[in-house]
């Protein structure tokens, strides 16, 4: 079957495939109904390759991409955040993720391969089995980085195996070393090397969500004080390393340098970076997998309505805390630049990162058919109420807002990420280089931009910035700065939880401030990118007090003491005021780290005691 049927079936999850799964339910021990007998499944490899099309639909959507990470992190500001991290909103009765219907699925397909009814040659078997066990870990790595410890579960089950069913919590070091063995054997017989769109799993893949499991799980244990018995964080820092050597090595992916180019594309708006999240076509230069979109076959994305609407979307923008860790071409810190915080709007995008630009809309930003407001942050109404808009996801033509019309497709995994674990993970054994630093993080700040020894020399300075407001606990002024490259360039991706996580940084979730753009004066109409249109009237004054243009442009201010969520306007020591954005609901961070792991659903710890079994949860829960 040809490539392109393949990616086009996967589109549509292929759930109509006449092999595919019929009916899932949550049950861990009841077998997918398929509408196929389990020889047909098993006897051909078109009945292999039908059935593990069905382990793709747990790939993240067109629709999940761009909003994976919406209402849970430190450095974007959202209107409804994720109550997870807010004050006592959330308890072990809230609903969560646990399920194994997924893994089920997977199992009873690696139980079949294993058995009589499996009549495939050897090297066909094994590189399905190989894709298989890659979602059987990338199943298993979710599970450990939002619980912990869980069972591992390495069959179907029937409803007679209850001591299995119901057993307890394997250790880490159990799922860790699983989803390594998984993983080493899926990049050891996957023969699929490239795909239309790399939308397949190939041995690439494999090393790439080795690269990550393996960091995670060192750094989760360096920074959280725990141990295991078969994989010490050096070790599991090494295996890191080493993934990431295979992938490198390959020479098969580098990082993305040409723009493309379309009819929605406007100017300064778009990079080599913001291509790699714009182009209709996946960047197979860099991206490992990848999602596609297809207008033909009416596979679109929805991020334009996500991002630009004032009721769909959760107002989702960076805060200027963040804003502000970018540097400057120079490879200097932005906060080295004398009066930074009060720096207006224009001149904060002057000589930085030009990742910055792609991310957000910036000075000189226009969308096609759109009005004046378009080119700026839509504070208005309450879209982006810092001021820092989201761009990195949508296309630049306002037809496309309100509407699921994005024609865009996303990376998955990309080499960017790669080049950043290899980093990290040198970095905290002691052995990074030079060279290191050169090919990895300065080769994604060169793409930015950026110059000078902070592409090409190890960073020997602290930035007090970063220290202050991110990364308090951090001394070592590489590591310090790989964590500022890490959260730019992956920013809106979904690392960033996970990464605050294992680097036992939640308090930032709380702490990190949500602020907005600089602005000299309240009650004064506001050109905010210089273009001769007045874009904001910031004020404190109820909307029946202003006046007829004012309004057009209004914004409310509340005070300090308010109950209200929304802006408020901080006097900054420098002149002008800073705008602020706050919530109803507050962002908390508990100081016993419950949140460092989801709890285990009541339910399911009735469940097992129900049944005379236990199930033990999570700290604080």
């Amino acid at each position: 079957m040809e490539e392109m049927t393949m990616m086009k079936k996967m589109n549509y999850i292929l759930c109509a495939c006449a092999l595919c799964l019929s009916a899932i339910s949550c049950s861990l021990y009841e077998k997918p109904e398929a509408y196929a007998s389990k020889e047909d499944i098993f006897a051909s490899e078109d009945g292999l390759q039908s059935y593990s099309w069905s382990f793709y639909k747990t790939l993240p959507s067109l629709n999940a991409i761009p909003v994976c990470e919406s209402g849970t992190v430190d450095y974007g500001v959202c209107r409804s955040f994720s109550s997870l991290f807010s004050d006592n909103a959330y308890t072990a009765e809230t609903p969560t993720s646990w399920g194994w219907s997924e893994l089920r699925n997977i199992n009873y397909f690696l139980d079949g391969l294993a058995s009589e009814a499996c009549t495939v040659k050897e090297e066909k078997k094994k590189h399905y089995e190989g894709i298989a066990r890659w979602f059987r870990a990338y199943f298993y790595y979710g599970k450990l980085t939002e619980y912990g410890a869980v069972p591992w579960f390495e069959h179907c089950l029937s409803n007679t195996d209850t001591d299995e069913m119901y057993k307890g919590r394997d250790s880490r070091d159990v799922i860790i070393g699983h989803i390594i063995e998984d993983l080493d054997f899926a990049a050891e017989h996957i023969t699929t090397v490239s795909s239309e769109g790399n939308t397949l799993i190939t041995k690439y893949t494999a090393w790439a969500l080795k690269s990550r499991a393996c960091l995670f799980e060192a750094s989760y244990r360096k920074y959280h004080g725990e141990s295991g018995t078969k994989y010490s964080v050096k070790g599991l820092y090494e295996q890191c390393v080493d993934a990431c050597n295979k992938l490198m090595s390959s020479n098969v992916f580098s990082l993305n340098q040409t723009t493309v180019s379309d009819d929605y594309m406007n100017g300064n708006s778009i990079g080599s970076y913001r291509s790699l999240f714009y182009s209709r076509n996946i960047l197979t230069n860099e991206v490992i997998l990848g999602r596609v979109a297809s207008k033909e076959e009416n596979v679109r994305g929805e991020a334009n309505w996500r991002y630009n609407s004032a009721s769909y979307g959760s107002s989702y923008c960076l805060s200027r805390a963040f804003v502000q860790t970018y540097l400057k071409t120079d490879g200097t810190a932005y906060s080295d630049k004398q009066a930074y915080s009060t720096l207006t709007f224009k001149q904060e995008f002057e000589n930085r990162d030009n990742r910055l630009k792609q991310t957000v809309k910036g000075p000189g930003y226009a969308m096609r058919g759109g009005s004046a407001a378009k080119k700026v942050a839509d504070i208005v109404n309450n879209v982006a109420p810092t001021g820092y808009h989201p761009i990195k996801f949508v296309q630049d033509d306002v037809n496309k807002d309100n509407k699921a019309e994005n024609e865009n497709s996303y990376p998955i995994i990309r080499y960017a990420e790669v080049l950043l674990n290899y980093a990290e993970a040198k970095a905290e054994l002691g052995t990074i280089t030079a060279t290191d630093w050169s090919n990895t993080i300065g080769a994604l700040r060169r793409r930015g931009g950026i110059g000078g020894t902070a592409v090409s020399a190890l960073p020997t300075v602290l930035d007090p910035y970063l220290k202050a407001v991110f990364y308090p606990k951090v001394n070592n002024p590489v590591i310090m700065e790989i964590r500022r490259e890490r959260a730019i360039e992956l920013v809106y991706e979904g690392f960033r939880v996970n990464d605050l996580r294992r680097w036992a940084e939640g308090k930032r979730l709380e702490t990190v401030p949500w602020t907005g753009i600089h602005i000299s004066n309240l009650d004064t109409m506001v050109d905010v990118n210089e273009d001769g249109v007045k874009d904001y009237f910031f004020t404190t004054k109820e909307v029946s007090e202003v006046t007829p243009e004012q309004k057009q442009i209004y914004v409310q201010i509340f005070s300090e003491g308010s109950d209200e969520q929304g802006l408020r306007a901080d006097r900054n020591p420098s002149g002008g005021y800073d705008l602020r954005y706050e919530l109803a609901l507050k962002r908390k961070w508990y100081d016993d780290g419950r949140q460092y792991l989801n709890p285990i659903p009541a339910q399911i710890v009735r469940d097992y005691t129900s049944r005379g079994y236990s199930i033990q949860q999570n700290p604080g829960w």
